[in-house]
């Protein structure tokens, strides 16, 4: 069996860093492992030619999220052998589940592996628009010392109205990390939480579109359906109370791109922050690069190395499970069977 992993480059020192798992060189930590089962394992950073010479006799692909590679129809065509696609990660947006459940391809990706990762990653960057830190770092950094000018858009966490739109793993982890800072917690689902968890994370269920208004930070945890592409579009933007700030550590394409840019440009919120884009890579003239008040990065919220960890884990259980025809651990699939099975992926919005 022939299994091909499409990750990032590590770079010359990767393999003196043995805990930066998820690069190509260091193959997940997978080597040994399927080596000494009697299996193929090839580790590649190229989603295009490279990754198409190998596709023909390719059992299994394992990729990050939409990072470096997609696996489109056009690349299951190239592939007749593919029995499975495996995200090293959260998330399996990147690829066509439709024809994957056609063609009985299971897809997995590794659940609840980046959650405490992305949930620190997006209370950083709350923090990080609210107190002015990159203009603050910025001033240092050029020699100057500016102090009106960096006061003059820092503000005090504390007493603000923060919303949450999607109350899953991450975003019940934000709130649990919110909650000392003493903030009004509003929260947006299709699932409400019990009572007794709402009173536990110190957030009350609001509709969306009023928590938009009501809100001094909206930060986003919801997986990108049909249904939440562009869900964040200029009237939804301009619906955001004025001056707040909107992170978003989900899915680039819930934010209309060019909407948010004229938004920004406009003043109408304060800041925007998050390490998601589209498309991704995001090009090195991507507008959100440039747009005024953001503090985005790119996409490595769910990248810290402990994270790594656990998702190499989760890809190793998957391919153990997989080289003796077993079923794959249920909280793990999205596709099986030929059936699209992932709950993160039957959610519907609803206004």
């Amino acid at each position: 069996m022939k299994i091909v992993a499409v990750l990032y480059p590590g770079g010359p020192n990767a393999k003196d860093t043995p805990e930066l798992l998820g690069c190509a060189e260091n193959a997940l930590g997978l080597r040994e492992m399927v080596e000494g089962a009697g299996h193929e394992l090839v580790a590649i950073t190229d989603p295009g030619d490279e990754l198409d010479s190998h596709l023909p006799d390719t059992n299994v692909i394992i990729t990050t999220p939409f990072w470096p590679t997609y696996v489109t129809k056009e690349k299951m065509d190239k592939a007749p052998g593919l029995q499975a696609v495996l995200t090293a990660g959260v998330g399996s947006d990147h690829v066509d589940l439709a024809v994957a459940a056609e063609r009985n391809i299971t897809v997995a990706e590794i659940t609840g592996s980046n959650v405490v990762s992305v949930a620190e990653h997006a209370v950083m960057q709350i923090l990080t628009l609210v107190r002015n830190y990159f203009p603050s770092y910025e001033e240092v950094v050029s020699g100057g010392w500016d102090i009106g000018k960096i006061a003059a858009r820092s503000h005090d966490l504390e007493d603000k109205t923060v919303g949450i739109v999607g109350m899953g793993r991450i975003g019940q982890r934000v709130a649990a990390r919110l909650k000392p800072f003493d903030v009004t917690m509003y929260y947006y689902d299709l699932m409400h939480l019990s009572t007794v968890d709402e009173a536990a994370l110190g957030a009350r269920y609001m509709r969306l579109d009023p928590l938009l208004r009501a809100c001094d930070v909206v930060t986003i945890h919801i997986s990108l359906t049909p249904q939440t592409r562009g869900l964040f579009d200029r009237q939804r933007l301009l619906s955001m109370k004025k001056g707040a700030y909107l992170i978003n550590t989900a899915r680039g394409a819930i934010v209309e791109t060019d909407a948010l840019v004229e938004i920004m440009e406009e003043g109408h919120l304060a800041g925007y922050a998050g390490d998601v884009w589209f498309p991704q890579p995001a090009p090195s003239d991507h507008p959100w690069r440039s747009m005024p008040n953001h503090a985005m990065t790119p996409h490595v919220s769910g990248t810290s190395l402990e994270a790594q960890k656990r998702y190499s884990d989760g890809i190793s259980d998957c391919l153990q499970r997989f080289f003796a025809g077993e079923q794959l651990d249920r909280d793990y699939l999205i596709v099986d069977g030929g059936r699209v099975v992932g709950a993160a992926y039957s959610y519907a919005y609803q206004s």
